[in-house]
């Protein structure tokens, strides 16, 4: 226990050189400062990071019982003062079991009563707080006296007295709560008390290891380097505590029941305060034993920052330990715990016939969720049949808490096992905006599990039959590029989902501006009806912007733009044939056309494999693409320019636009940004020139 403190400095308003009068059965951590005439009185609680500073205003009185809790600041003024219970004057008295919580200021001259209750980050200046008050976060109680007994709610400015005399009065449960606090924090000076002291601890920590070692059975065992190992844990487990522990973190448990578990609503076991490996794995064992049959997870916690580094679930319901391994490490596994085949590679082509039904998983899909989970996002599953896979009408498997892979993984396969025939698809999710970044499906009727974004989807053969006046055969080819089975692909996934179809237009201003002009809605729901509009309106509209927009009529969003054409493309009529509808359109003007590998993969001459992949996560996570330049001097100001806006979602575009940035601005930085157009925010920047 730290029960001194400093003499106020010699000033011009004080040369008495006061020291501190503290209580011997006081508790004053040894990061908190404490200066001057303070009296601070039996049983009280002075925790870490807390400043009472009577170098100026004195004298300062904190009553019996009462606690400073972290970051307190208790100041006074060269002038004024109260009057306190022992009829004296004070710059700060505060009376007996009162707690002045978290990041409070009180700065005199002020008086808070007995049994009172001051919340976070509130402050009480030049005033007078009566017995019993509760004044609750973030409020300011200034030039004015609280009578005893009122409640201040949080966020309450009081600075006139008929607003302090309007003030409701306490009820039992605010009183209650307040009374609870004191008596927490008793109990807190008490352990600290005994931390410090060596006879006291002594005799705490011979107890938990005198249970640890009575309760030792062959299931526990030590290794050649006397480290604990039990049975009761895998080998993952074991190493996890032992790396918490030596990053300095503290250990906590859970446990849940499967209706809890679903619900994520976890309850605390018993809190853990020792740092020992063995303490730790015996207090971890007795919350197994307490809750077999639930489940049980650990996590890490960092006591700086007070949040979670780490979370594993140890315990599932049906488990059972199995017996210790010859070189006494640990050997548990859990029953269900998922154990991916073949290393996530991808079958052979002979094996993916037979492994279409087991609800294995395609590594691009492994892949999403790998990368999901390394950015922090979470995982979820949704399901749904023909009829609301059309209507959007997508229902929620089991939700995954896990944030480990392989227990992703697990609940993924075990959600495509459970519906065969349907439509799966994945979703990553953003906790803290509480929006989805990406949608996957991986699994669809008739078909083995594989990933299909809705921004790049699979190979599309028309269903319906050309008309006899097709007599060549097209491809779509908007700005040089073959795009006629990929818009023919967007299209019937739209329409399938639902959504309508419409088109908008400009002239090279009003792109720039993005000032579209609407082409109206198309009013067929028909493929070929569809196709057809879209054709009018590029021949009618030559040498302008045209672009198809997604519509979702019901929310009244939109759910997929797309350009199909551009100034300088000559656009001529769609040829219908047996192998898709096609826009036939030639441009005389040079184009980025950025390569494709023989496998398709997107290439550039000018971007590097690392823009192009960060291009296509980020497109396929429903994200916009910009860019921005900056010359030497606007760089070191960050004073940055944008390039013309990148209204596509297709990579191919997308590449061929940033190309086009590059060669218009070298010598100068450019960069890439991944745009959030919900949020309105950006995601990422990448620096893809430099001069």
């Amino acid at each position: 226990m730290v029960a001194e403190g400093s003499a106020a400095p010699p000033t011009p308003w004080s040369k008495s050189l006061a020291q501190p009068k503290i209580d011997e059965t006081a508790y004053i951590h040894a990061f908190s400062n404490v200066i001057g005439d303070v009296e601070i009185g039996p049983n009280v609680l002075v925790a870490p990071g807390t400043s009472i500073r009577a170098d100026e205003g004195g004298s300062f009185h904190i009553g019996e019982g009462s606690n400073i809790q972290d970051g307190v600041v208790i100041h006074g003024l060269e002038e004024g003062r109260v009057i306190g219970d022992d009829q004296q004057e004070y710059s700060v008295w505060i009376g007996k079991n009162t707690s002045i919580t978290h990041l409070s200021l009180i700065h005199g001259p002020a008086y808070v009563g007995d049994n009172c209750f001051i919340g976070f980050r509130s402050t009480v200046f030049n005033a007078r707080v009566g017995a019993g008050c509760i004044v609750m976060m973030h409020a300011l109680i200034q030039d004015v006296e609280i009578p005893p007994g009122k409640y201040v709610p949080s966020g309450a400015v009081i600075t006139m007295q008929q607003q302090a005399d309007r003030l409701p009065s306490v009820q039992s449960t605010d009183a209650k709560f307040a009374a609870h606090v004191v008596g927490i924090n008793d109990a807190l000076r008490s352990g600290y008390q005994c931390a410090e002291n060596v006879a006291c601890i002594a005799a705490v920590r011979s107890g938990l290891e005198r249970t640890y070692h009575e309760s030792e059975s062959p299931s526990r065992s030590s290794n050649h380097y006397g480290q604990m190992q039990s049975t009761n844990f895998s080998s993952e487990a074991v190493q996890q505590v032992r790396q918490l522990l030596s990053q300095g973190y503290r250990i906590g448990t859970e446990h849940a029941d499967t209706r809890r578990f679903q619900t994520s609503s976890w309850k605390s076991c018993a809190p853990i305060q020792s740092t020992r490996e063995s303490d730790v794995m015996s207090a971890l064992e007795t919350c197994l034993a307490e809750h077999a049959g639930e489940y049980v997870r650990l996590f890490g916690i960092d006591t700086r920052s007070k949040r979670r580094v780490s979370e594993l679930i140890v315990q599932r319901p049906g488990d059972r330990p199995q017996s210790a391994s010859s070189n006494g490490s640990a050997s548990y596994q859990p029953s269900n715990s998922y154990q991916p085949s073949n290393s996530y590679q991808s079958p052979a082509p002979s094996a993916r016939s037979s492994a279409s039904h087991s609800g294995g998983l395609e590594t691009d899909a492994v892949q999403q969720v790998r990368q999901l989970l390394s950015q922090g996002y979470r995982i979820g599953i949704e399901y749904a049949d023909v009829r609301r896979f059309q209507t959007s009408s997508w229902k929620s498997c089991s939700s995954i808490q896990s944030s480990h892979e392989s227990e992703v993984l697990g609940a993924l396969e075990a959600c495509l096992a459970e519906h065969p025939g349907e439509y799966v698809r994945l979703i990553g999710i953003d906790t803290r905006s509480k929006t989805r970044v990406s949608e996957t499906i991986i699994q669809r009727p008739g078909s083995q599990p594989q990933v299909s974004r809705a921004s790049a989807p699979s190979s599309y053969k028309p269903s319906y039959t050309p008309s006899s006046s097709s007599s060549n055969q097209g491809h779509a080819a908007v700005g040089g590029r073959e795009v006629g089975t990929d818009v023919a692909d967007q299209v019937r996934q739209l329409l399938s989902q639902g959504y309508r179809i419409s088109t908008e237009y400009a002239d090279v201003r009003r792109f720039q501006t993005s000032s579209w002009k609407s082409g109206g809605v198309i009013d067929s729901a028909q493929l070929a009806g569809v196709m057809s509009a879209l054709e009018n309106v590029m021949a009618e509209h030559q040498g302008e912007y045209v672009r198809l927009i997604g519509v979702d009529t019901q929310s009244k969003r939109r759910v997929a733009e797309v350009i199909l054409q551009r100034p300088g493309d000559d656009a001529t009529k769609a040829k219908r044939s047996s192998s898709g509808v096609g826009f036939a359109v030639k441009s005389d003007r040079p184009t980025h056309k950025p390569a494709t590998n023989g496998s398709g993969a997107l290439n550039s001459n000018q971007l590097d494999s690392d823009a192009v992949n960060q291009i296509q996560q980020l497109l396929s996570q429903g994200y916009q693409i910009g860019s921005e330049h900056a010359d030497l001097r606007r760089f070191r100001t960050s004073s940055w320019k944008s390039c013309s806006p990148i209204e596509s979602s297709r990579p191919n575009e997308v590449v061929a636009a940033l190309e086009a940035c590059l060669t218009e601005h070298r010598g100068e930085y450019v960069r890439m940004i991944g745009i959030d157009t919900r949020s309105k925010r950006r995601v990422t920047e990448l620096m893809i020139q430099r001069p």
